[in-house]
């Protein structure tokens, strides 16, 4: 995906502002500042709020300037003069959302300020009308047919700008938004290249840049400024692909050179351990966000998805009541509140606070997942799936909704499909169990169980977190008479439970005391078909055969039966289980091309 390399940097304002080009490094953080507070500036006046706000919350990370050093506003050109009323007039329209009208009075203006707020007012215009027809309707087909009508003329207006070169840095970006709204993907991914060239200072062009990028090797083929907004950048599309230790690492390294107290990168440092199911770490760091800025909306769903995972209904009733007060119409406060119903398994009230959140905002990710969960929940499997659908359709990189198709199509009892969005999942999270376990079981239901076992022994080598995958194995094993590897599977299950010193319900463990004693048993090996007997008649499930097994290991001893040795006893660790070669906890996905359905 090859980026436009040569491209000329084209002022943000007739007069020019050579103050954007940005340098390379953190080593001068009040020329950061002061770049940071000039585009925090020039985003508001073109009504792009969200970069603004980004921009000014990094800035206010920063050192104060002194009076001496603070710049003044951006000279106002002859063209900025001439549209100076249209402008002030359609702004003021803008900012109450009248769209249309503000179009109509920036029509014919030349400034680059009032021609991008004209073709933004209109893009923006067709996008409302766009989501007020979708708002109601769950359904593909029907969304499928609501389009944005003014993108292909925006679109035949904007590419005769680029080819002329008349695009600024913000025009550049809209150009690209309503190319990657047409699905170009590849002309828009260079255009954003392009736009972060000419404006490396406005956030918005890397993030929408972020959205198009889906693994790490299309990141290596773009050309992008070296610019300290680049780090930015990089730590966040690591966040997104699921390299958490590459984004942690980054993130640190921010914080080293002075950006500590940027409640933004203190919250996507949670939002990482909250990816790697690091909960304790990630609800600590949310807790400290809470008290640094306790107003903070943004994230603040995440935070309930982990509280719903630890089943903290106070904490979790807490924050709803919390952020409802704040502003109860946010998306994240909707999603707060579906989480809070989930917990108290209500799922149709918190599938309707899920509605709720999408009528605010169709293209939230969170949303469309959380619904499909609740779905599934219901047993409305084909709304569940249109749910997770809507969900790829905003991020394909959202694992969470493959993996809820996979369990979806699991439920509907077709495993080929199954398989293929079980794989999907695995291939954005590698290095979790549960989706290894999840395509182990499927791959099992197909008959293809040299590929099960693969799964289930890479899903432990990974760090089992649901601690199935030996279980799952032994019993692989067992089914194909492999006595001496399933006896083996069951006992490092074992160790592990007792190792980890957590008190904790384990259904399987009466499974493997009882196979281990009937495996001990058949090689008259009495002490240890004994100990294994006895802690059988621990369980109810087997404490008869328990028993009974006692019974029969006593008899023989008393007959003078003696153990044998032809048979090796696998109370020892194999060599694959070792100390010495403890399998490794970061793999790469599994090579699954072979068994595409």
């Amino acid at each position: 995906m090859a980026a436009n390399t040569s491209v000329t940097p084209v002022a943000v304002t007739a007069a020019g502002i050579s103050a954007l080009c940005t340098n390379s490094d953190f080593s001068d953080l009040r020329e950061i500042k002061k770049q940071l507070l000039l585009i925090a500036g020039l985003t508001r006046e073109r009504g792009l709020l969200h970069s603004s706000k980004w921009s000014a919350e990094l800035a206010f990370s920063l050192p104060a300037l002194p009076l001496a050093e603070l710049q003044p506003p951006p000279p106002v050109t002859e063209e900025d003069a001439q549209d100076m009323d249209a402008y002030t007039l359609a702004k003021a329209y803008f900012d109450v959302k009248e769209y249309d009208r503000a179009a109509h009075f920036l029509h014919g203006c030349n400034s680059k300020k009032a021609y991008f707020l004209y073709m933004y007012s209109r893009y923006l215009s067709g996008e409302k009308k766009k989501d007020d027809e979708t708002v109601d309707s769950l359904g593909p087909l029907e969304k499928g047919q609501v389009k944005n009508e003014a993108l292909r003329e925006l679109r035949v207006e904007l590419s005769k700008k680029h080819q002329a070169r008349e695009l600024d840095g913000f025009g550049l970006y809209l150009y690209g938004v309503v190319l990657r709204k047409l699905d170009l993907v590849k002309e828009a991914i260079d255009v954003f290249v392009e736009a972060t060239h000419v404006l490396p200072l406005h956030w918005g062009a890397w993030l929408e840049l972020c959205n198009l990028i889906t693994d790490k090797e299309m990141l290596k083929f773009l050309s992008l400024p070296d610019t300290w907004m680049k780090e930015f950048f990089l730590a966040h599309i690591y966040t997104e692909l699921q390299l958490i230790e590459e984004a942690l690492q980054k993130y640190q390294n921010l914080i080293d050179v002075g950006f500590s107290k940027s409640s933004y990168i203190v919250s996507q440092i949670a939002v990482a351990y909250h990816n790697i199911r690091d909960i304790d770490k990630a609800l600590s760091i949310f807790n400290e966000l809470r008290k640094q800025d306790p107003y903070r909306i943004e994230n603040m769903d995440t935070f309930s998805n982990l509280l719903y995972v630890r089943s903290m209904k106070s904490e979790l009733s807490y924050l709803a009541h919390n952020l409802c007060e704040i502003d109860k119409y946010r998306v994240e406060t909707c999603c707060v509140i579906g989480n809070y119903y989930s917990l108290r398994s209500q799922h149709e009230k918190a599938a309707l606070y899920f509605q709720r959140a999408l009528k605010l905002n169709p293209r939230y990710l969170g949303a469309w997942t959380l619904m499909g969960h609740e779905y599934m929940e219901m047993k409305n499997t084909s709304a569940a799936i249109q749910a997770y659908r809507h969900a790829i359709e905003v991020n394909k990189r959202d694992y969470r909704a493959w993996y809820g198709l996979g369990q979806t199509y699991e439920i509907l009892k077709m495993p080929f499909y199954c398989l293929y969005y079980y794989r999907r999942a695995h291939q954005l999270r590698p290095n979790d169990s549960r989706m290894l376990v999840a395509l182990g079981e499927c791959y099992e239901k197909l008959n293809q169980l040299v590929e099960a076992k693969k799964c289930y022994w890479r899903a432990y080598a990974v760090g089992d977190v649901e601690k199935m995958a030996l279980v799952k194995l032994a019993k692989l094993h067992e089914q194909l008479t492999e006595s001496e590897q399933a006896a083996q599977c069951y006992i490092k299950y074992i160790q592990d439970i007792y190792s980890c010193g957590e008190i904790v319900e384990h259904l399987e463990e009466s499974t493997a005391f009882r196979y281990l004693a009937q495996y001990y048993f058949k090689c008259k090996l009495w002490d240890e078909a004994s100990t294994c007997a006895q802690k059988c008649c621990a369980f109810n499930d087997t404490r008869e055969e328990g028993k009974a097994l006692l019974r029969q290991i006593l008899q023989l001893r008393n007959q003078g039966e003696t153990p044998t040795t032809e048979m090796p006893a696998p109370f020892f660790l194999p060599a694959s289980l070792s100390a010495n070669n403890t399998p490794t906890r970061r793999v790469s996905p599994l090579n699954l091309s072979s068994v595409t359905p």
